[in-house]
């Protein structure tokens, strides 16, 4: 036991996804192999303080943090660890909480999937499992990533990006330009969140106009895309790093009109959507999908694992790249490790595989000089 690596596993966070995370954490830390981690919980709350302990996921669940110790990770790597933060006599003292030698974030959303979170355990010298900085960022702005997968040509659905201050400036002016550019039906999005929150379908212009005020509540930046007619919601698990491989494709088939965070979470029983493993789909549909959700997490640098979102067109049978979502959703019942688990690959053993993976990235980078020294 006495080897064991001390995996931090992240949950919470300060989003809108705060209880996705929950269920994805228990069901993770459910099935670390306790011969091989030790593991340590550590709650981000919905204002964003670092909690740590053993009872961190129920105290998260209940709302009630007391007894439950303030932690911190420094972004100085010469500070390695996690911190208590005691406060004595109204001073603040640290102490050595616990050494870390490697994160599981297990958090959706803003400030756990975007990239702000990996910049932080990249500069405390902290391997780390999934996407970097760089994939994580545009993976989680839906704008930019659309805007990345065209220029590398992958096939996307037409999309529009509008700014939240251009839309309170100029309503009139950025709903004329939308539909010069898409036609009705469409989707507004905010940018940077996911599971669905914020997201309006949109069939005509008043429809388009409360959907814009929805969509702006959750982000400076807002994603307007042309629906796809029929559309079959087609998911492909990837893992790896340098040489990633695709899982077997599903299909979803949602609860409601579309695949939103009621039918995600909410609805249950006979009402719950449906997952279909494998997809419904021809051999040459299926290398389809692998081949382009390997392309898409090559051209952002993917790392760890990432879960691709297709959209098929019923009528014409088109396929269109939705997004990468970089920390899927982790519980059993997830797509992401039931792919792998018909794959071939057990949900205990995927997540030992995507630590490896980390601690393997990490040493790649290790490998990279921090100091030149220019030539004589």
């Amino acid at each position: 036991m006495a080897d064991r690596l001390k995996v931090a596993v992240l949950l919470g966070g300060r989003s809108g996804e705060h209880e996705v995370s929950l269920a994805s954490a228990s069901s993770v830390m459910s099935a670390l192999d306790p011969g091989k981690y030790e593991i340590i919980q550590v709650g981000i709350t919905r204002q964003g303080a670092w909690v740590a302990g053993t009872e961190v996921l129920a105290a998260l669940q209940s709302e009630s943090l007391e007894g439950v110790p303030s932690v911190a990770l420094f972004a100085d790597p010469t500070r390695r660890g996690l911190w208590d933060v005691e406060s004595l006599d109204g001073t603040a003292r640290l102490r050595l909480f616990s050494r870390v030698d490697v994160v599981f974030p297990v958090l959706h959303g803003t400030f756990g999937e975007d990239g702000t979170l990996q910049g932080l355990l990249e500069m405390a010298d902290v391997p780390y499992v999934g996407c970097g900085a760089l994939a994580s960022a545009v993976a989680m702005d839906k704008v930019l990533f659309k805007d990345v997968c065209k220029a590398h040509d992958l096939p996307m659905a037409a999309y529009v990006g509008v700014s939240r201050r251009r839309w309170e400036h100029e309503p009139q002016a950025v709903l004329d330009e939308i539909e010069q550019v898409l036609h009705y039906p469409l989707f507004t999005k905010p940018a940077n969140l996911g599971s669905s929150v914020g997201i309006s379908k949109c069939r005509g212009r008043s429809d388009l106009l409360e959907g814009l005020h929805e969509a702006a509540r959750y982000d400076r930046r807002i994603l307007v895309e042309q629906a796809v007619p029929a559309a079959r919601e087609i998911e492909v698990s990837v893992l790896g790093n340098e040489a990633p491989s695709a899982s077997v494709p599903g299909e979803i088939i949602p609860s409601r009109e579309f695949y939103d965070y009621a039918a995600k979470y909410l609805d249950e029983g006979e009402r719950a959507s449906q997952l279909l493993i494998p997809a419904p789909i021809s051999a040459a549909l299926t290398e389809q999908v692998r081949d382009l959700a390997i392309r898409a997490y090559r051209a952002i640098d993917g790392a760890g694992m990432a879960r691709a979102d297709f959209l098929l067109d019923g009528e014409s049978g088109a396929l269109y790249l939705n997004e990468l979502n970089t920390i899927p959703g982790f519980t059993k019942i997830s797509m992401y490790p039931k792919l792998w688990e018909a794959t071939g690959i057990p949900y205990s053993q995927l997540l030992s595989w995507l630590i490896d993976l980390a601690l393997d990235r990490h040493g790649e980078n290790m490998r990279s000089e921090r100091v030149y020294r220019p030539l004589a």
